[in-house]
């Protein structure tokens, strides 16, 4: 028998092993980074710097978390981690006015200057260094700095305004920054605190771009002149930016793991500092309200710097309400179509032709038909049909062209998949949710992309035919497409879901089979298995139509430096064309009829008329806090975004109807049949004197719309307001959405403003 003496040791020591088994058992509470906004002014006279007092902050609620971030321009405060409970006992504290947490935002992802009339106007854009001074920052994956896109002949020294660096980092030097390419910085400490390291064999951590987006952007937005571009001869002609004497400053944000807010509020930060005057970003994630949302809150910064900051509107269309970056300092864009099309020709065993779209070129297919097949019946799986990966059965589609659905998954991935399988080509039919809109890829085998209605009727051949067979013919590039621009499918649409009295989008430009500049480290399908390297490529979505803007207010920018950024934006949106040349409505791709401002805003974008709009609707920022109030923020809410105290005014009626914009949503109560409502405005001439009359339209049979008054006279530089009132006659005929224009018009200029009509 043991004595106690030898029994107690391994009593204890058993007791010790099971107490650190059991804490291991524990479960720690998850860390998450949150950005932590701080009311500046309120900083305790104890603390030297505000830096101090924000370690002292966060060490009071945990010992164990760093300061990730610290920011003092984008916004007032710091990014760190922390655990639910931290950030709870962190927001209660004197000074903190909010604990966000982090967001996770996504990229949405020759003919253009020729399609918006730069290539006949270059005499309207100076070639003096106004043009060149102007900085454009784009927030994105980076840059490829060899692409031709960013060749500085014939720029002269970078602006001195200029505040920017060149960072180092993988493969990526100092040497790379040249006087086009004027500074590249990146941000990864907020992807790395939610995801660990970067993956330095797989991404550049450093500015460079290894994905092709952001080089496609920021080459959109004020790329150099390159003659003889194209994709494998598609689009072939010369590829230039929107303003192609600007200077481009990269921020990466953007990496495998998303775009995370802490990272964009810092490059925005950063952008500030640098003393940029655009801000493109082609990014967007999910719908908060403007005080929540990082992107409205640096852009806010930006804005009261005088930087313009264009966002694209999304690619959830064309559900309604599926708007991203809506906040009114913001320009959004949504995304049209150019007259340029790449057909490639579906012809069917029984003598039907069919049009679609590719971008392939390689291996031609045999001269005689092959063999057809639909993918849902050659497959086990139940979603057989979109062609995902591992369903195809090799034996079915093996020496044959098969005909996927679209969804779920990329459409070049689809191709991916087929050409692993063993079949030679591809068909690829859209579905109701992407209707008659044809997007092209650079796909990796034979495939032509159909509409729809094509697809049903492809479909029908497919089922009643025992030996189905099908060519696929390859017609290269098509211009003149008629008609052009038509609203894209995916473009997103609203109405505004934070703000319905602020209508969204602001306007559209092109979006669709846009050729920009491209990176050397991916394929132009960006998948892992395409091993070919192109230095343009051809790529759709509101990613590629907000650089257009941020281009085209970097030229009008040039023109007019003493313009505000909401200045910029009127003359874009009032100038913008709604109608054809032949007087027909502007139409909408996912219904084949007239699109509306809830799809295109003001328009599709006229740069050469938005130099000389005439009447501006501009805005200060204490316009924008009195919106602030208007919307019935508290203090802190204010203070999140304006980095101030502002106290709204007890006694002023705040209304979100007065917000100077160059538009009109126009909300009646849910409930009231009838009703006024009235919205102020007041526009500055910035043409030479005139007389101005307006003129309403509208569909909304049982509104009645009046002007007070109806006839502005202006001297140059002058202002005047002007009320419209909206009377609802109590009718429930149209109570649909309806929509008007109002203009006014000196004979010469045409001030254009959309009007949505809605009953809440």
């Amino acid at each position: 028998m043991a004595s106690i003496s030898t029994t107690l040791p391994l009593l204890l020591s058993l007791l010790l092993l099971l107490g650190r088994y059991h804490a291991a058992q524990v479960p720690q509470p998850e860390r998450g980074t949150y950005i932590v906004h701080v009311a500046k002014s309120e900083m305790p006279q104890s603390f030297e710097h505000h830096t101090v007092w924000y370690e002292s902050s966060l060490k009071s609620v945990s010992d164990s978390a760093k300061i990730i971030y610290t920011y003092d321009n984008a916004i007032h405060g710091y990014a760190t981690r922390l655990t639910a409970e931290e950030a709870r006992l962190l927001e209660s504290q004197t000074g903190i006015l909010a604990v966000l947490p982090e967001t996770r935002y996504e990229l949405h992802t020759t003919r253009t200057p020729q399609f918006l009339g730069l290539d006949k106007s270059a005499d309207m854009f100076p070639e003096s260094s106004s043009a060149s001074d102007v900085i454009v920052g784009v927030l994105d994956t980076g840059v490829w700095p060899e692409s031709k896109s960013f060749d500085d002949t014939g720029l002269g020294p970078v602006p001195s305004s200029w505040k920017g660096e060149c960072e180092t980092g993988t493969n990526f030097s100092a040497s790379n920054c040249n006087r086009k390419l004027i500074g590249a910085r990146f941000f990864a400490k907020g992807c790395e605190a939610m995801l660990g390291p970067i993956n330095e064999t797989e991404e550049s951590r450093s500015p460079r771009d290894d994905d092709g987006h952001g080089t496609h952007t920021a080459s959109t937005a004020a790329g150099s002149v390159v003659s003889g571009a194209s994709l494998f001869g598609y689009a072939s002609g010369t590829a230039r930016g929107m303003a192609t004497r600007a200077r481009v400053a990269a921020y990466k944000v953007c990496w495998k793991g998303g775009c995370f807010s802490s990272d964009i509020l810092a490059a925005i930060e950063s952008a500030i500092q640098d003393n940029v005057n655009v801000l493109s970003l082609s990014l967007g994630g999910g719908m908060a309200d403007y005080y929540r949302d990082s992107v409205a809150i640096g852009a806010f910064s930006a804005m009261e710097k005088g930087i313009l900051v264009s966002c694209s509107a999304g690619n959830a269309g064309p559900s309604p309400y599926s708007l991203s970056n809506v906040a009114p300092w913001i320009t959004t864009v949504g995304a049209g179509t150019l007259d340029r099309d790449f057909p490639a020709y579906v012809a069917l065993g029984n003598g039907l032709n069919f049009s679609g779209v590719s971008l392939y070129r390689g291996n031609a297919l045999p001269d005689s038909p092959l063999p057809f097949v639909y993918a849902g019946n050659a497959s086990n799986a139940t979603n057989g049909n979109l062609c995902v990966t591992g369903t195809l059965s090799p034996e079915k589609v093996a020496g044959k062209i098969v005909l996927c659905d679209r969804g779920l998954t990329a459409r070049v991935q689809k191709g991916s998949v087929v050409k692993s399988a063993g079949a030679l080509g591809m068909v690829l039919s859209n579905t109701a949710a992407n209707g008659e809109e044809l997007v092209a890829d650079a796909h990796l085998l034979p495939a032509s992309a159909v509409g729809e209605k094509a697809g049903d009727a492809i479909k029908k051949y497919l089922f009643s035919e025992a030996k189905p067979t099908v060519s696929i013919l390859f017609e290269g590039t098509k211009v003149g497409i008629q008609p052009s621009p038509v609203v894209a499918a995916f473009s997103s649409r609203g109405p505004n879901s934070i703000t319905p009295q602020i209508l969204k989008p602001d306007l559209m430009a092109p979006g669709v089979n846009i050729l920009a500049g491209w990176s050397k480290a991916v394929g132009p399908t960006g998948l892992p298995v395409d091993n070919r390297r192109v230095d343009f490529n051809i790529i759709s979505g509101t990613s590629m139509s907000c650089p257009h803007v941020s281009g085209l207010a970097a030229l009008i920018k040039s023109v007019h430096p003493e313009w505000s950024p909401a200045a910029v934006r009127s003359a874009l949106m009032t100038t913008a064309y709604t109608v054809y040349k032949t007087g027909e409505k502007l139409q909408d791709s996912a219904t084949g009829k007239p699109s509306t401002p809830f799809d295109h805003g003001a328009g599709h974008v006229d740069p050469v008329a938005a130099l000389n709009p005439g009447l501006v609707y501009d805005l200060t920022v204490d316009d924008y806090l009195g919106f602030l109030c208007a919307l019935n923020y508290s203090a802190s809410e204010i203070n999140t975004l304006a980095k101030r105290k502002f106290e709204c005014d007890a006694g002023k009626q705040y209304s979100v109807n007065n917000l100077n914009y160059p538009s009109f949503a126009v909300l009646f109560e849910s409930g009231s049949g009838s009703g006024v409502v009235k919205h102020s405005r007041t526009v500055t001439n910035v043409g030479p004197a005139g007389t101005y009359k307006a003129t309403v339209t509208s569909d909304a049979a049982s509104v009645k719309i009046s002007v007070e008054p109806e006839v502005l006279s202006l001297k140059e530089n002058e202002k005047k307001s002007f009320v419209v009132s909206f009377s609802s006659s109590g009718s429930t005929q149209d109570r649909v959405n309806a929509f008007g224009r109002l203009e006014w018009s000196d004979g010469k200029h045409v001030v254009g403003t959309p009007i949505s009509i809605n009953w809440g």
